[in-house]
């Protein structure tokens, strides 16, 4: 059977990964590193019609492989007669070099992991209240504000969280970029706010 390949040729989809990889603030932080299976299925014109993570490792990192695959739609040339209900599966690899990473353990890692998942289900929280703020009980907030703090959730880590909206706007990656932007809206903030009513209409 004929094989799909990414337009620019055999290393092609390696290079789009390098080039366009946001490593996950959090991730970069603990030294994650590992490769995360995403399958999806093309079209025949190539495009990316379904992809869900196969193999993850952390949320962050599952979403950005998720996002670049996504953002590969349309790159890929898809031969006569492909079966467009066949799934790939690509390793996209996260490798972090130059942030003293080489020396830690998995079991550093592994906390990391364990501490990232408890606070991921405390962020939840927060943008649960922030989305029905408007069945907010009185003084609910200042709880919610105490789990930001908690979080360390202010408005440099909004504003960073921006930035990188803005990065995969350049990238062209609308979705990605106001999936971050909507984030800072529901963390209660409404620096945000200009870039949602720009590009997430």
């Amino acid at each position: 059977m004929a094989q799909v390949q990414f337009k620019s040729g055999k290393s092609g989809f390696t290079n789009f990964l390098r080039e366009n990889t946001i490593y996950p603030r959090f991730s970069k932080d603990n030294c994650i590193q590992g490769t995360v299976n995403v399958s999806f299925k093309l079209n025949d014109q190539g495009k990316v019609y379904f992809s869900k993570v196969s193999k993850g490792i952390l949320s962050d990192l599952d979403e950005e492989a998720l996002r670049l695959v996504r953002m590969s739609s349309g790159k890929w040339q898809v031969p006569a007669g492909y079966d467009t209900t066949v799934s790939i599966v690509a390793p996209v690899n996260f490798v972090l070099s130059g942030y003293n990473c080489e020396g830690k353990s998995s079991e550093a890692m592994q906390e990391s992991v364990r501490s990232y998942q408890a606070e991921e289900a405390l962020t939840n929280s927060v943008i649960n209240f922030y989305k029905n703020i408007d069945q907010a009980k009185p003084g609910q907030e200042i709880q919610i504000i105490r789990i930001k703090n908690q979080l360390g959730i202010d408005d440099e880590y909004l504003s960073d969280r921006i930035k990188m909206g803005l990065k995969k706007i350049k990238q062209g990656d609308k979705q990605g970029a106001c999936e971050d932007f909507t984030f800072v809206k529901y963390m209660g903030s409404k620096l945000a706010d200009d870039y949602l009513s720009k590009y997430c209409k």
